[in-house]
C-alpha cells in the first residue's frame, strides 16, 4: 500500500524496498503474519511522533481515581461518626472512591450486626453525594463497604 492508501499490488521485497526508497519513505508490515504479509509506504518516524503526541494528549485529559479509606470500630461514638462521614463526603466530592472499614476486635466478633448497621448508617448519611458499590462483606476481622462519586456515574452515562 501506497503512502496515498493505494494499493500496488504483490511485489519482491527488493522492488518494495527500492519504491520506499524513491519515495524517501519506509516499508513498514502492517501484517506480518499474513501470506504475503502486508507493507506500507509511510513514513515510520513522523507516525511515531504524532502516535506519542496523541497519547500525551489522553493522558493529560484522564482522571485518576485514588481509593480514600474510612476506618472506624463498632463502638465510635456520635461526633466522631459525623466527622468520619465529612470526611468521606469530602473524598467523594474531589471524585475519589471511599473505602468504609469497621474493625472488630476480640469480643466484637460476636456482634457483627452492628458494624454492618454502621456501614449501612454511614451510607445513608453519604447517600446525597455517593452510590454504594458494594455492599457491607465481612472479611475476617474487617467488614468493608465501597461508595462511589454520584457525579462520575451521571457523566459517564
Amino acid at each position: 500500500m501506497s503512502a496515498q492508501g493505494e494499493q500496488l499490488g504483490i511485489m519482491p521485497l527488493a522492488e518494495a524496498l527500492a519504491k520506499a526508497g524513491d519515495a524517501d519513505l519506509d516499508l513498514v508490515k502492517i501484517s506480518p503474519n499474513a501470506v504475503p504479509p502486508v507493507c506500507k509506504l509511510m513514513d515510520y518516524g513522523k507516525y511515531r511522533f504524532e502516535q506519542t503526541k496523541r497519547d500525551k494528549e489522553a493522558k493529560k485529559n484522564q482522571r485518576i481515581v485514588e481509593i480514600k479509606e474510612v476506618r472506624m470500630s463498632p463502638g465510635i461514638d456520635v461526633n466522631d461518626f459525623n466527622v468520619k462521614v465529612r470526611n468521606a463526603q469530602r473524598f467523594l466530592s474531589d471524585g475519589n472512591r471511599v473505602k468504609v472499614a469497621v474493625r472488630f476486635r476480640g469480643r466484637e466478633m460476636a456482634h457483627t450486626d452492628i458494624g454492618k448497621r454502621l456501614l449501612e448508617k454511614f451510607a445513608a448519611d453519604c447517600a446525597e453525594v455517593a452510590t454504594m458499590d458494594k455492599e457491607p462483606k465481612l472479611d475476617g476481622r474487617h467488614m468493608t463497604m465501597f461508595l462511589s462519586c454520584k457525579q462520575n456515574k451521571d457523566t459517564k452515562k
